[in-house]
């Protein structure tokens, strides 16, 4: 069930409970007769929502989608530890959530979230340890210590408070585990936790409710309603448009003079910055700042 809109672009996918990321890749390659096809960040088999997929060439625009923040739902439930810091792993440890416990303490505890953190992933997690992810390594029966990485919490706020459970929203930085959060939440209440319930509420400028249910898939015309060029992907970077002669001097490998800055429409690109080339609203290359020159970096020929 392949048409036109499939070739090149995004499709924003709400991903149930149950299935893993990669499902949700296999399923989409299925409707669309495309096997190119990956997305912008995994979620866990056990959590829901927005999973932006890239389709054909524009699997090669994944690593200018990272910057963007991402926003989540989460609840916790405290006074359990797991292996897996969510639902799925097996119960470490019980502790009792006793009265002293206060939602002020609770509150208190999430504000202090907020900011710049040094978090250790959880063990079972897609981090690499010596060239191999954490969570094969665990499964392994391997003792690990993770280093811990820098991450941001733009915000975070409680939602609600239903002891043992608490829920919140949270904006971080690509990289940011949420299921750490719930777990080290539970540790600075002295209690331990876990998380039970995660939903992916955006991505950058993509929220969920603008994607599209597994089963949509199969219908072309929900597919073109959702789809998102390589163009509107990359809201948030400086762009320039060309005339076909200077697209077929990238498509070559040839750099072009940098341009005034009335010709870019966002901010002008510093030394190594990346530029979106466009002719009209067609892709045609990604280039970089190189000195008083564009260096092409990632084509897009018009008629590939």
């Amino acid at each position: 069930m392949r048409d036109a809109v499939a070739l090149e672009g995004l499709i924003p996918l709400d991903k149930p409970e149950g299935p893993t990321s990669h499902d949700m890749v296999a399923r989409a390659r299925r409707a669309l007769g495309v096997r190119r096809i990956g997305h912008t960040g995994t979620l866990d088999p056990f959590a829901s929502g927005l999973l932006l997929l890239c389709v054909g060439r524009a699997t090669r625009l994944a690593e200018y989608l990272g910057a963007f923040p991402k926003d989540y739902i989460a609840r916790v439930r405290l006074g359990v530890r797991t292996t897996t810091d969510d639902r799925e792993g097996d119960v470490l440890a019980r502790t009792e959530v006793g009265p002293e416990l206060t939602e002020a303490r609770v509150l208190e505890a999430v504000a202090s979230f907020e900011g710049e953190l040094a978090q250790v992933p959880p063990v079972f997690s897609a981090k690499k340890v010596a060239g191999d992810a954490a969570h094969r390594r665990a499964r392994r029966g391997e003792t690990l210590v993770l280093d811990p990485v820098r991450v941001t919490v733009h915000r975070i706020a409680v939602e609600a408070i239903q002891l043992p459970y608490v829920s919140f929203r949270v904006s971080c930085s690509t990289g940011t585990y949420v299921r750490a959060i719930g777990r080290d939440l539970g540790e600075r209440l002295g209690i331990g936790g876990h998380l039970t319930e995660l939903r992916r509420l955006a991505i950058g400028p993509f929220r969920v409710e603008s994607a599209l249910s597994p089963e949509e898939l199969e219908d072309p015309e929900a597919r073109r309603s959702a789809w998102i060029s390589p163009v509107q992907a990359l809201p948030h970077l400086p762009r320039m448009e060309v005339e076909p002669t200077e697209a077929s001097l990238l498509e070559a490998g040839r750099f072009l003079p940098l341009p005034d800055s009335g010709e870019i429409q966002g901010p002008f690109p510093k030394e190594g910055d990346p530029l979106v080339v466009t002719i009209g609203d067609r892709l045609v290359a990604m280039v970089v700042r190189d000195a008083n020159r564009l260096r092409p970096r990632k084509v897009f020929p018009l008629d590939g």
